[in-house]
């Protein structure tokens, strides 16, 4: 950043004054030093994967799994970090994939590049606490000018949700199918919203993965989906019109003895009695179902034993019902609220007010569909297909952040620009406004400023381009007045991101400076290591 001479001596002179300097040569630096070496180290990892032109990485997991991904979320979540330090810009990364979904890869960058402005000042002699107390007045200037550079945007435009999600998808390996994504993730979202919605609760919005077809088979679907196939083993229908429907958390098995008992067998007479016993018991079970007028079966999965047994199974078959078993325990209160029937946990408390309707139920390529739900509750299934395992995980992951860009916009209803004109407007409001304030705190809002820069940068360093020329320009640009003026990294020169539709939530962007001057703070005030029993 370029600086006045009149600044630089003043600042020159206020470092020079007594008890300007913190002179520690001792191990809270060689500790601080460490840290900061860690975490930019773990920085440095994700940053090749910024943006449209970032690179991809190849993830393999303990079990030998393959990933390829560029989500800075996965990718750190895969990363076995053994400092500390490290492990907290893990942590970083997981902290903005909660609160905007979007970003990760960016939260990490702006945090590593703060630690090396920060590493900066401490070695001019600044006192850490000072550096950390001015960076945290920075980020909230820095907020102010961005949410002062946004536009608000109207839930009911659906174009500016559409420009959001799909510069999202923009820098994701299934980019070429943003046209594809972009309606299904604004039509997933908008169709929870309420005149009063504040925020999406995406644990409504379900997304089931099929390998089968192409990602442009991707579809929203009309009703509920399944990814448990339906037991046809004992003959059972896979086809059932004018469903009532149950999910039941009990075993269809016989009783077992506790782990104190033991059932002694002498003879085949006392074997042939358990067995008819257990029949008998079964089969009253799957009458009282079939009373119920219930016609289709979804039965939580069990740990201890089987969920269902094949003599259970058996009597189902008979008697009509349609069986699909080993349902997640994560997955009940889900399919609760969508076919707006209660989860029954004895059957004894098995009665008709329970059930759920709905037209049809069927399964169609291992994946059951429940269309025609009498009283559907706000829920969203979408269905994503892929060539094979890798395609579709890439493919829901990229749709998961999509979906989380337009949350954003429901969270705070604001826009601003992409293409890294964001943190160069920032970079230059806080440099302005560091040369008025004078004093320490001065210098270290001028480092904060040029650390902002490192998004544009890495942006034109991915793309191919001439970093420092593009960085130079957007200054330019930017001091001239063309705020909006980004990087644009398809046509390799710089322009109105605006214009280009390259747009983000507000939330994204201010999310991840905040949280990353809060990981920097909290690092640059750790003086000493405990190791702890």
């Amino acid at each position: 950043m370029v600086q006045s001479s009149a600044a630089r001596q003043g600042i020159t002179k206020s470092l020079s004054g007594a008890n300007a300097t913190f002179n520690n040569k001792g191990k809270p630096m060689e500790l601080r030093l460490s840290n900061m070496i860690a975490a930019k180290a773990i920085s440095d990892v994700v940053r090749t994967s910024l943006g449209p032109r970032g690179m991809d990485k190849m993830l393999q997991t303990s079990k030998g799994e393959v990933i390829v991904t560029n989500d800075g979320a996965t990718i750190l979540k895969s990363i076995s970090a053994l400092h500390p330090a490290a492990k907290m810009l893990v942590d970083l990364s997981a902290a903005q994939d909660v609160e905007a979904g979007d970003g990760t890869t960016s939260v990490v960058i702006l945090a590593g590049s703060m630690l090396g402005a920060a590493e900066k000042l401490l070695q001019k002699g600044l006192h850490p606490a000072i550096v950390a107390d001015s960076f945290l007045k920075a980020s909230v200037k820095a907020v102010e000018y961005l949410t002062e550079m946004s536009s608000p945007v109207d839930l009911n435009d659906k174009s500016s949700l559409l420009r959001a999600a799909s510069t999202s998808l923009d820098s994701k390996i299934v980019s070429q199918y943003s046209s594809i994504l972009s309606p299904i993730a604004v039509a997933a979202v908008t169709s929870l919203l309420t005149p009063s919605s504040a925020n999406v609760d995406l644990r409504d919005i379900r997304i089931v993965k099929h390998v089968g077809g192409t990602i442009e088979d991707t579809q929203l679907a009309d009703g509920v989906l399944l990814r448990q196939p339906v037991v046809t083993s004992a003959g059972g229908p896979t086809l059932i019109k004018k469903a009532r429907i149950a999910i039941i958390q009990f075993q269809l098995s016989p009783p077992k003895p506790d782990m104190d008992n033991t059932v002694i067998v002498k003879d085949y007479r006392q074997m042939d009695k358990i067995n008819q016993e257990n029949r008998k018991y079964l089969l009253n079970i799957c009458k009282t179902i079939k009373q119920a007028g219930c016609n289709v079966l979804l039965i939580q999965k069990s740990i201890l034993r089987d969920a269902v047994t094949d003599m259970a199974l058996h009597f189902l078959a008979k008697l009509k019902i349609m069986c699909i078993k080993d349902v997640e325990r994560e997955e009940i209160g889900f399919l609760s609220k969508s076919l707006g029937c209660k989860p029954i946990s004895d059957i004894n408390a098995f009665t008709e007010d329970k059930l759920g309707y709905a037209d049809l139920v069927e399964e169609r390529d291992k994946v059951v569909w429940i269309t025609g739900i009498k009283n559907p509750g706000k829920t969203v299934s979408i269905l994503v297909t892929g060539a094979n395992n890798l395609v579709v995980d890439e493919c829901e992951r990229s749709l998961h952040d999509a979906l989380c860009v337009v949350r954003c916009l429901v969270k705070k209803r604001a826009l601003i620009c992409g293409g890294g004109a964001p943190e160069i407007h920032v970079s230059q409001m806080l440099a302005q406004y560091g040369q008025s304030i004078g004093g320490v705190g001065s210098f270290c809002f001028l480092a904060y400023a040029d650390s902002l820069e490192v998004i544009p940068m890495t942006l034109a360093e991915n793309a191919g381009l001439n970093a420092i020329s593009i960085v130079t320009e957007l200054r330019n640009k930017h001091a001239s007045g063309e705020r909006d003026a980004g990087v644009n990294v398809r046509k390799g020169m710089i322009s109105n991101m605006l214009e280009e539709g390259v747009v983000q939530p507000l939330l994204v962007s201010t999310s991840a400076i905040e949280l990353a001057t809060e990981t920097v703070c909290l690092l640059l005030r750790i003086d000493d290591y405990v190791q702890a029993r």
